[in-house]
């Protein structure tokens, strides 16, 4: 009887649940773990929001809203908001649309101490973006961006891939005449203006097959005008915003992860400084071995590049590096110790009697000094807010 009983079971099992009870399933997941990450919000002493508007394949507007907050001693990262934003995209109504969540579920906005996004208007106007709007309720926060620098050579490059990709027929005679050429690529990247960090693999592909695209623009009546961009060198030289938006964005994706702190960015940062100059000297001595598709297009048509581009480049890397000393001015090693407190020989300026000796005692606990090598430096310092809360506290 039991052996029947179980074989019955198994029948069971077997059947497939029903489309309603699989969606069902899914939005009482969906529920649960919103609840959860509500309830974290709600006993968590801070947290930041990382704001994203982006266009999806079907043309809908998307809003993103990452939260990164600490929870069991551990900083953790999680998708807050995902809607779409089906009429208008401004900078009220992103805002709206967050700050009605936050206010439904009664999480504080006096919990917000950073508010990081892209460089769109709606996100940074400074009445009516988004950010201004979060700051204006929750004064404790901050803002932080990241700057987008735009060339007339890029928009004439994404007219020119969007002239082939917007149109199916023109991207199938393109892909038959890449194959007869022999070409490496047999399709251009579609280029979205608001992912403006994936302008480097955009800008890329087009160097590389600009010669079957001037092929294809010359027997196409509609691209002639495109032509005149493929067959001026100053203008293809130009394209050198390819190596330098492939560089930012290897420089963007460096500094993403759970683990990075504001060392590790300010770290990079001085590192990218640095390469700037090196790379403005170059230019300077007419060395451009550092921006590879240049190189490679100087070489194969036997070339040096046009002293007017030269210049364009130049004041364009020298725009790079006082956008980034306006961003990310010099700091002090004032908080030194908290990337190694164990390694501090002075009491850190603006430290009490009382917090100095916290640390003191901090850093002459050997079984800490173990868990300061086996842990991130985030989850390090999470760990000891209950037993040293004024110096953790601090450095968190």
């Amino acid at each position: 009887m039991r052996s029947a009983s179980e074989q019955s079971g198994k029948k069971i099992d077997a059947v497939q649940l029903s489309n309603n009870t699989v969606a069902r399933r899914i939005k009482d997941l969906a529920n649960d773990i919103e609840k959860e990450l509500v309830c974290r919000l709600k006993i968590c002493h801070e947290f930041s929001l990382k704001l994203d508007e982006s266009t999806d394949v079907s043309g809908l507007a998307v809003l993103l809203v990452f939260v990164r907050y600490r929870f069991n001693n551990i900083i953790e990262e999680d998708l807050l908001l995902c809607e779409s934003l089906q009429s208008n995209t401004t900078g009220e109504e992103i805002f709206n649309r967050i700050n009605n969540f936050i206010r439904k579920h009664e999480i504080s906005w006096g919990k917000c101490i950073d508010v990081c996004t892209d460089g769109a208007r709606a996100m940074i106007g400074k009445m009516k973006g988004a950010v201004m709007q979060i700051i204006s309720v929750a004064p404790e926060s901050s803002k932080s961006r990241l700057p987008a620098y735009l060339k007339i050579v890029l928009d004439e490059a994404v007219q020119i891939i969007n002239f082939v990709k917007s149109r199916p027929l023109q991207s199938r005679l393109f892909k038959i005449l890449c194959e007869e050429m022999g070409s490496q690529h047999k399709a251009l990247l579609l280029h979205m203006e608001v992912r403006w960090l994936s302008r480097g693999k955009v800008l890329v592909r087009l160097f590389e097959l600009h010669s079957e695209l001037l092929v294809f623009f010359t027997s196409d009546n509609s691209g002639q005008k495109f032509n005149d961009c493929l067959t001026n060198s100053s203008w293809l030289m130009r394209l050198y915003l390819a190596d330098i938006f492939v560089k930012l964005n290897d420089i963007n994706l460096s500094l993403q992860g759970k683990n990075v702190t504001i060392f590790t960015i300010m770290d990079k940062i001085s590192s990218l400084k640095k390469k700037l100059e090196f790379w403005a000297s170059s230019v300077e001595q007419n060395n451009f071995d550092c921006f590879p598709t240049v190189h490679e297009f100087l070489t194969e048509i036997n070339s040096t590049v046009h002293e007017e581009v030269s210049s364009t480049i130049l004041q364009h890397l020298r725009d790079l590096q006082t956008s980034l000393l306006e961003y990310f001015p010099t700091t002090t090693d004032d908080n030194a110790w908290v990337r190694n407190p164990f390694v501090i020989t002075a009491k850190s300026i603006g430290f009490t009697a009382h917090t100095y000796e916290s640390l003191t005692d901090l850093i002459s606990d050997s079984d800490l000094k173990q868990k300061f090598k086996d842990l991130p430096l985030n989850n390090f310092w999470s760990s000891l807010i209950e037993e040293y809360p004024n110096v953790a506290k601090r450095a968190v």
